[in-house]
Protein backbone atom coordinates (compact mmCIF):
# COMPACT_ATOMS: atom_id res chain seq x y z
CA UNK A 1 0.00 0.00 0.00
CA UNK A 2 1.24 3.51 -0.85
CA UNK A 3 0.11 6.94 0.36
CA UNK A 4 -2.34 7.41 -2.52
CA UNK A 5 -4.17 4.13 -1.97
CA UNK A 6 -4.19 4.76 1.78
CA UNK A 7 -5.81 8.19 1.35
CA UNK A 8 -8.37 6.70 -1.04
CA UNK A 9 -9.23 4.11 1.60
CA UNK A 10 -9.56 6.81 4.28
CA UNK A 11 -11.74 8.98 2.05
CA UNK A 12 -14.08 6.06 1.47
CA UNK A 13 -15.14 6.28 5.12
CA UNK A 14 -14.63 2.55 5.65
CA UNK A 15 -13.80 1.35 9.14
CA UNK A 16 -10.12 0.63 9.74
CA UNK A 17 -9.66 -2.75 11.41
CA UNK A 18 -6.85 -2.99 13.94
CA UNK A 19 -3.87 -4.89 12.48
CA UNK A 20 -5.06 -4.63 8.86
CA UNK A 21 -2.83 -3.45 6.00
CA UNK A 22 -4.50 -0.04 6.16
CA UNK A 23 -3.89 0.18 9.91
CA UNK A 24 -0.25 -0.78 9.51
CA UNK A 25 0.28 1.82 6.78
CA UNK A 26 -1.32 4.38 9.07
CA UNK A 27 1.44 3.65 11.56
CA UNK A 28 4.11 4.02 8.88
CA UNK A 29 2.79 7.44 7.84
CA UNK A 30 2.68 8.50 11.49
CA UNK A 31 6.40 7.79 11.83
CA UNK A 32 7.16 9.77 8.67
CA UNK A 33 5.04 12.67 9.91
CA UNK A 34 6.85 12.74 13.25
CA UNK A 35 10.21 12.99 11.48
CA UNK A 36 9.06 15.99 9.42
CA UNK A 37 7.26 17.77 12.27
CA UNK A 38 10.33 17.35 14.47
CA UNK A 39 12.30 19.27 11.81
CA UNK A 40 9.62 21.97 11.76
CA UNK A 41 9.40 22.24 15.54
CA UNK A 42 12.95 21.82 16.82
CA UNK A 43 14.78 24.73 15.21
CA UNK A 44 14.08 28.11 13.64
CA UNK A 45 13.08 28.26 9.96
CA UNK A 46 12.42 31.17 7.62
CA UNK A 47 8.80 31.30 6.34
CA UNK A 48 9.82 29.87 2.98
CA UNK A 49 11.52 26.93 4.70
CA UNK A 50 8.34 26.32 6.70
CA UNK A 51 6.33 26.18 3.49
CA UNK A 52 8.80 23.76 1.93
CA UNK A 53 8.68 21.44 4.95
CA UNK A 54 4.88 21.64 5.06
CA UNK A 55 4.77 20.73 1.37
CA UNK A 56 6.85 17.64 2.12
CA UNK A 57 4.60 16.81 5.09
CA UNK A 58 1.39 17.02 3.05
CA UNK A 59 2.77 15.82 -0.27
CA UNK A 60 1.25 18.89 -1.92
CA UNK A 61 2.57 22.29 -2.99
CA UNK A 62 1.66 24.88 -0.38
CA UNK A 63 0.57 28.41 -1.32
CA UNK A 64 3.30 31.06 -1.12
CA UNK A 65 1.13 33.07 1.28
CA UNK A 66 0.68 30.20 3.74
CA UNK A 67 1.85 30.96 7.27
CA UNK A 68 2.60 28.66 10.21
CA UNK A 69 3.92 29.33 13.70
CA UNK A 70 5.50 26.14 15.09
CA UNK A 71 5.13 23.87 16.88
CA UNK A 72 2.74 21.90 14.71
CA UNK A 73 1.68 18.29 15.23
CA UNK A 74 0.10 15.66 13.02
CA UNK A 75 0.17 11.86 12.94
CA UNK A 76 -0.35 11.64 9.18
CA UNK A 77 -0.07 14.85 7.13
CA UNK A 78 -0.91 13.37 3.76
CA UNK A 79 -4.63 14.16 3.97
CA UNK A 80 -4.30 17.86 4.86
CA UNK A 81 -5.52 20.18 2.11
CA UNK A 82 -4.71 23.89 2.52
CA UNK A 83 -6.14 26.80 0.53
CA UNK A 84 -4.54 30.17 -0.17
CA UNK A 85 -3.66 32.80 2.48
CA UNK A 86 -4.15 30.34 5.36
CA UNK A 87 -2.50 30.97 8.73
CA UNK A 88 -2.01 28.32 11.43
CA UNK A 89 -0.90 29.51 14.86
CA UNK A 90 1.35 27.61 17.27
CA UNK A 91 0.64 24.32 18.99
CA UNK A 92 -2.08 22.98 16.68
CA UNK A 93 -2.79 19.24 16.39
CA UNK A 94 -4.22 17.93 13.11
CA UNK A 95 -5.39 14.31 13.10
CA UNK A 96 -5.95 14.27 9.37
CA UNK A 97 -6.31 10.62 8.36
CA UNK A 98 -9.99 11.20 7.58
CA UNK A 99 -9.24 14.36 5.61
CA UNK A 100 -8.86 18.01 6.64
CA UNK A 101 -9.83 20.67 4.09
CA UNK A 102 -9.11 24.31 4.94
CA UNK A 103 -10.47 27.05 2.68
CA UNK A 104 -8.80 30.24 1.49
CA UNK A 105 -8.16 32.94 4.07
CA UNK A 106 -8.80 30.78 7.14
CA UNK A 107 -7.16 31.62 10.49
CA UNK A 108 -6.48 28.71 12.85
CA UNK A 109 -5.76 29.88 16.40
CA UNK A 110 -3.22 28.49 18.89
CA UNK A 111 -3.66 24.96 20.23
CA UNK A 112 -6.58 24.11 17.93
CA UNK A 113 -7.35 20.39 17.52
CA UNK A 114 -8.91 18.98 14.34
CA UNK A 115 -9.75 15.31 14.91
CA UNK A 116 -11.00 13.17 12.01
CA UNK A 117 -10.83 9.73 13.65
CA UNK A 118 -13.21 8.04 16.06
CA UNK A 119 -12.91 4.69 17.83
CA UNK A 120 -15.43 1.87 17.86
CA UNK A 121 -17.54 2.22 21.01
CA UNK A 122 -17.64 -1.52 21.71
CA UNK A 123 -14.76 -2.10 24.19
CA UNK A 124 -13.90 -5.40 22.50
CA UNK A 125 -13.37 -3.59 19.17
CA UNK A 126 -12.06 -0.27 20.52
CA UNK A 127 -8.97 -0.50 18.31
CA UNK A 128 -11.07 -0.10 15.15
CA UNK A 129 -11.08 3.41 13.67
CA UNK A 130 -13.77 5.34 11.82
CA UNK A 131 -12.56 8.21 9.57
CA UNK A 132 -14.67 11.22 8.61
CA UNK A 133 -13.43 14.48 7.06
CA UNK A 134 -13.47 18.01 8.48
CA UNK A 135 -14.21 20.90 6.11
CA UNK A 136 -13.22 24.43 7.16
CA UNK A 137 -14.71 27.07 4.87
CA UNK A 138 -13.21 30.22 3.44
CA UNK A 139 -12.27 33.09 5.79
CA UNK A 140 -13.08 31.08 8.91
CA UNK A 141 -11.50 32.10 12.22
CA UNK A 142 -11.08 29.32 14.76
CA UNK A 143 -10.20 30.63 18.22
CA UNK A 144 -7.51 29.30 20.55
CA UNK A 145 -7.90 25.84 22.11
CA UNK A 146 -11.02 25.01 20.07
CA UNK A 147 -11.63 21.39 19.06
CA UNK A 148 -13.42 20.42 15.85
CA UNK A 149 -14.55 16.80 15.69
CA UNK A 150 -14.84 14.47 12.73
CA UNK A 151 -17.50 14.96 10.07
CA UNK A 152 -18.01 18.65 10.83
CA UNK A 153 -18.38 21.33 8.17
CA UNK A 154 -17.61 24.90 9.26
CA UNK A 155 -19.26 27.40 6.91
CA UNK A 156 -17.58 30.31 5.15
CA UNK A 157 -16.78 33.37 7.23
CA UNK A 158 -17.74 31.94 10.60
CA UNK A 159 -15.98 32.42 13.93
CA UNK A 160 -15.45 29.50 16.31
CA UNK A 161 -15.09 30.71 19.89
CA UNK A 162 -11.93 30.00 21.85
CA UNK A 163 -12.21 26.73 23.76
CA UNK A 164 -15.29 25.56 21.82
CA UNK A 165 -15.90 21.89 21.08
CA UNK A 166 -17.59 21.71 17.67
CA UNK A 167 -19.59 18.51 17.13
CA UNK A 168 -22.11 19.70 14.51
CA UNK A 169 -22.02 21.62 11.23
CA UNK A 170 -21.78 25.42 11.45
CA UNK A 171 -23.63 27.39 8.73
CA UNK A 172 -22.09 30.17 6.67
CA UNK A 173 -21.79 33.57 8.30
CA UNK A 174 -24.59 35.93 7.30
CA UNK A 175 -25.27 39.66 7.78
CA UNK A 176 -28.79 40.19 9.07
CA UNK A 177 -30.60 43.27 7.81
CA UNK A 178 -32.56 44.47 10.83
CA UNK A 179 -35.43 46.95 10.24
CA UNK A 180 -35.01 50.60 11.21
CA UNK A 181 -36.55 51.90 14.43
CA UNK A 182 -39.66 53.44 12.87
CA UNK A 183 -40.57 50.18 11.12
CA UNK A 184 -39.93 48.22 14.32
CA UNK A 185 -41.88 50.75 16.43
CA UNK A 186 -45.01 50.47 14.29
CA UNK A 187 -44.94 46.66 14.52
CA UNK A 188 -44.53 46.66 18.30
CA UNK A 189 -47.25 49.24 18.88
CA UNK A 190 -49.62 47.26 16.67
CA UNK A 191 -48.94 44.14 18.76
CA UNK A 192 -49.84 46.05 21.92
CA UNK A 193 -53.04 47.34 20.30
CA UNK A 194 -53.93 43.78 19.31
CA UNK A 195 -53.27 42.66 22.89
CA UNK A 196 -55.61 45.27 24.37
CA UNK A 197 -58.39 44.37 21.93
CA UNK A 198 -58.20 40.68 22.85
CA UNK A 199 -57.69 41.18 26.59
CA UNK A 200 -60.41 40.64 29.19
CA UNK A 201 -61.64 44.08 30.30
CA UNK A 202 -62.47 42.81 33.77
CA UNK A 203 -59.14 41.07 34.30
CA UNK A 204 -56.14 42.53 36.12
CA UNK A 205 -52.85 42.36 34.25
CA UNK A 206 -49.53 42.81 36.05
CA UNK A 207 -46.48 43.84 34.03
CA UNK A 208 -43.05 43.30 35.57
CA UNK A 209 -39.94 45.39 35.03
CA UNK A 210 -39.30 43.71 31.66
CA UNK A 211 -42.18 45.79 30.32
CA UNK A 212 -40.03 48.91 30.75
CA UNK A 213 -36.60 47.33 30.47
CA UNK A 214 -36.96 45.71 27.06
CA UNK A 215 -38.14 48.79 25.10
CA UNK A 216 -35.53 50.97 26.82
CA UNK A 217 -32.68 48.55 26.09
CA UNK A 218 -33.85 48.08 22.52
CA UNK A 219 -34.09 51.80 21.70
CA UNK A 220 -30.97 52.95 23.53
CA UNK A 221 -28.60 50.05 22.79
CA UNK A 222 -29.80 48.62 19.48
CA UNK A 223 -30.87 51.88 17.81
CA UNK A 224 -28.57 54.29 19.70
CA UNK A 225 -31.41 56.61 20.75
CA UNK A 226 -31.17 59.02 23.69
CA UNK A 227 -33.08 58.68 26.97
CA UNK A 228 -35.83 61.14 26.00
CA UNK A 229 -36.68 59.29 22.79
CA UNK A 230 -36.68 56.01 24.70
CA UNK A 231 -39.06 57.39 27.33
CA UNK A 232 -41.40 58.68 24.61
CA UNK A 233 -41.52 55.18 23.09
CA UNK A 234 -42.38 53.65 26.46
CA UNK A 235 -45.06 56.32 27.00
CA UNK A 236 -46.67 55.35 23.69
CA UNK A 237 -46.92 51.74 24.85
CA UNK A 238 -48.26 52.81 28.25
CA UNK A 239 -50.91 54.97 26.59
CA UNK A 240 -52.17 52.01 24.55
CA UNK A 241 -52.50 49.58 27.47
CA UNK A 242 -53.72 51.92 30.21
CA UNK A 243 -57.15 51.02 31.66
Amino acid sequence: MNAESFIAEMNSGKKVVCGSDVHQHMGKLSQEAMKITSRINCSYHEPQEIRELFSILTGQKIDENFGLFPPFYTDCGKNIHIGKHVFINGGCQFQDQGGIYIGDGAFIGPMVVLATLNHEQDPKRRGELIPKPIHIGKNVWIGAHATVLQGVKVGDGTIIAAGAVVTKDVPDYADYDFPDFETERMKILEKWRSFTKKSDKDAVYVFNCIFLQNPMCETMMRFGMDETASQNYISEIAEIIKP
